[in-house]
C-alpha cells in the first residue's frame, strides 16, 4: 500500500530531505507546500495581477497558497507539520488543525522549547517527535511492522 505523506510547515532547514532520504525504498509518496519563499508570496500577484496594497498582496497568494495545501491534506494519508526554531509558522499551526479536523494521521515535529505551546496541537498528534529520523522510523514501522 503506498502511503501518501504530507510535508507541511517550516521551510528554512532540510527536514524534507531528511525523510524523503530517509524513506527511500518505502512504498511512500510526498506531496508539500511550496517551499520557495519568494514563489510562494508572490504566486497570486504573478498570476492575477499586482496589487498596491501590501495585505491584498499576501492575501492574494495565501489564498492561492490555501488551494495546494488543502488538496495535499485532504489527499494524505499522514500530515507530518514540522514547527521550527526560528520563526512562528502560523500556517503550520492552521495545517495541523486542518488534519486533525479531516481525521488525518497526524504527526507533530518540533524541540522541546516549543512543547508547552505547542501542547494543543500536541493533543491532536498520533505522534509527536523532535526529528526526521524518528517520522523515518514511524513510517517504516507503520508500513512493515518492524522496530528501527
Amino acid at each position: 500500500m503506498t502511503l501518501r505523506i504530507y510535508l507541511s510547515g517550516e521551510i528554512h532547514t532540510d527536514w524534507r530531505d531528511q525523510i524523503t532520504a530517509g524513506a527511500a525504498g518505502l512504498d511512500v509518496a510526498f506531496d508539500s507546500p511550496v517551499t520557495d519563499h519568494d514563489a510562494s508570496d508572490d504566486c497570486g500577484v504573478a498570476i492575477m495581477g499586482a496589487e498596491p496594497d501590501k495585505f491584498w498582496h499576501d492575501n492574494k497568494g495565501a489564498k492561492l497558497n490555501a488551494i495546494r495545501t488543502r488538496h495535499g491534506i485532504e489527499n494524505a494519508d499522514v500530515v507530518v507539520v514540522r514547527f521550527g526554531e526560528k520563526y512562528k509558522q502560523w500556517n503550520a499551526a492552521f495545517d495541523a488543525g486542518m488534519a486533525a479536523a479531516l481525521g488525518k494521521s497526524l504527526i507533530v515535529m518540533h524541540g522541546a522549547d516549543h512543547q508547552h505551546a505547542l501542547k494543543e496541537v500536541d493533543a491532536a498528534a498520533l505522534a509527536v517527535v523532535e526529528t526526521p529520523q524518528q517520522v523515518v522510523q514511524i513510517l517504516n514501522y507503520v508500513l512493515s511492522g518492524k522496530l528501527p
